[in-house]
């Protein structure tokens, strides 16, 4: 068996004992234990009652975090002549068609977010299996489709986060960084964990918010006490 770091273990012993604490304090004990050489990421975990088999179970939407992310996202556009021009301009980092499309299919995916005009949907179709998988596929429900091409854009860099439930019930994401001042870390993760709460579909029964645990990019994870992370 591995011998753990002194980094590591310090960072474990902080945390023994620790469960469903305040969101107050869980911010304090992981920003004092983020001791990697870079800024962070906090990173949010929720477990939520639902089985994503089903349909009307599926939970997927999109936040607009108040104080950003903290991470500089790369966002591609499919769009054609004005829309183009429009998603350029917005601060679309790469934007094109079927040119974008040949390139993506080559393996070459150097972008966080993709946008598409609905127009240019018969082509992204075809990148399916591509970006599906990568969680990259434009989809009117979060927005990414769409003829607001510059909004979607601006929203993208300025801290908009989707998210989507995985097989187990589980939804991760970044909701800042550990530099962040710990009200703004707070109020980015009471609006992330308020949009998930909204959107509970049909089919949930029972508690629906379950767990929410936060940590660091390099951290240990520590559950929050649910009521805490809802208040508003």
């Amino acid at each position: 068996m591995a011998k753990l770091g002194k980094r590591v273990k310090a960072a474990r012993e902080a945390f023994a004992g620790k469960e469903n604490i305040s969101l107050e304090d869980a911010l304090e004990l992981i920003r004092a234990n983020a001791n990697a050489k870079f800024d962070e990421t906090v990173e949010i975990a929720m477990n939520l009652g639902v089985d994503p088999r089903h349909a009307d179970q599926m939970v997927r939407g999109v936040v607009n975090l108040p104080n950003g992310t903290g991470k500089t996202v790369r966002v591609a556009v499919f769009a054609r002549g004005p829309k183009a021009d429009e998603a350029k301009e917005a601060g679309a980092d790469i934007v094109g068609a079927e040119d974008l499309m040949e390139t993506i299919q080559s393996g070459k995916i150097e972008f966080d977010r993709c946008i598409a005009t609905p127009d240019m949907m018969p082509i992204v179709g075809r990148l399916g299996k591509i970006l599906g998988p990568r969680n990259l596929m434009p989809n009117p429900k979060v927005g990414t489709v769409t003829m607001d091409v510059a909004e979607a854009v601006k929203s993208a860099k300025g801290g908009q986060v989707q998210f989507k439930v995985e097989k187990a019930g589980v939804i991760h994401a970044g909701v800042g960084k550990v530099s962040f001042e710990p009200a703004k870390l707070a109020e980015n993760v009471r609006a992330f964990v308020d949009a998930v709460a909204k959107a509970k579909p049909t089919g949930a029964k029972g508690a629906y918010l379950q767990k929410v645990s936060l940590s660091s990019t390099m951290g240990p994870g520590v559950s929050v006490d649910v009521a805490s992370a809802t208040q508003r």
